[in-house]
């Protein structure tokens, strides 16, 4: 049963994959600018019509899109994104070479995230209407009221200007990581801390958190073995959702502490009209984010019977 579940979900991908590719295909094309005539004038030359013309043969630009959109996903069957039009690397290379920043930021605003949310979250659920609930709130309120880059310059100004105790920009050691993973992690957890406090308070107020106390089982152990893995389930869900995006790198963030991620990567390309580079980074994302949702998927269906049951 799990594993065909399992085929059948890898199955879906194919068309999706597919559908997510030829959008952003498309639409790239449909974009006014021409990459060979970028491409020429940002090496300080002013294009002549020939040079303009021979580059865009060169480069196979001047196919139809179908047959274009074709023989890139001949390439991709073989692990193949194409060269950059902008630095001649291969693409992929130059992904996989910005994947740890991006990867190591994600886990660290996930981590800030957590560390934030799950106490205020529990706390406003065992004690509503008191003050660690508004505490709470509060927070929430303004994790959701701030925007991220007020956020980060806030943090700039008081964290790396006025008390010099983190660097200013860059990748460079533990320090640097801590604005931006802060930044990032409040961001997201104000809606953990509200959907933490809402499920847990509707699990406390079941019929088995009933039964448990009754047989004499302590609080805490009800709150940690009982309650809060079931109050989980949504935020999961919701956890594979964030960590797809931030995998898609936080252009802002990582534009403002200067991170050498994979979004700031992809705005450069998106400026240079680099398609391949483009192409390769839209293809690269929706491949993180279907393996993203399947694996949470397959996590809720260990963590929750009754979903194995259906």
């Amino acid at each position: 049963m799990f594993a065909r579940y399992l085929l059948l979900r890898l199955w879906q991908v194919i068309p999706v994959l597919l559908g997510v590719s030829g959008l952003a295909f498309l639409l790239m094309h449909l974009t006014p600018g021409d990459p060979a005539e970028i491409m020429l004038r940002s090496d300080g030359v002013q294009p002549t019509a020939e040079a303009i013309e021979a580059t865009r043969e060169a480069l196979g630009l001047n196919r139809s899109i179908p047959d274009q959109y074709v023989h890139w996903l001949g390439r991709v069957v073989r692990l193949d994104l194409g060269i950059s039009y902008r630095s001649n690397g291969p693409v992929l290379t130059e992904l996989l070479a910005r994947l740890p920043a991006t990867a190591l930021l994600t886990g660290s605003a996930l981590a800030a995230a957590i560390l934030i949310a799950m106490p205020l979250g529990i706390a406003s659920a065992l004690y509503p209407g008191r003050w660690p609930d508004r505490l709470g709130r509060l927070c929430a309120l303004l994790s959701a009221s701030m925007p991220s880059y007020w956020l980060a310059l806030l943090l700039l100004y008081y964290g790396a200007v006025k008390l010099k105790m983190f660097p200013v920009m860059g990748m460079d050691g533990a320090a640097s990581l801590v604005l931006p993973a802060l930044t990032l992690g409040f961001g997201m957890a104000g809606i953990y801390i509200r959907l933490i406090r809402a499920s847990l308070l509707e699990e406390l107020g079941k019929l088995y958190i009933k039964a448990a106390r009754a047989k004499g089982i302590t609080w805490p152990r009800v709150i940690a073995g009982h309650a809060l893995r079931n109050a989980m389930l949504p935020s999961l869900t919701l956890l594979g959702v964030h960590v797809a995006g931030l995998l898609g790198g936080s252009v802002i963030v990582e534009s403002i502490f200067s991170w050498p991620g994979i979004g700031k990567y992809a705005v450069d390309a998106i400026f240079a009209k680099d398609y391949i580079v483009i192409q390769g980074y839209v293809f690269m994302m929706a491949v993180a984010v279907v393996l993203i949702n399947l694996t949470v998927d397959l996590l809720q269906l260990l963590l929750d019977p009754r979903i194995r049951l259906r």
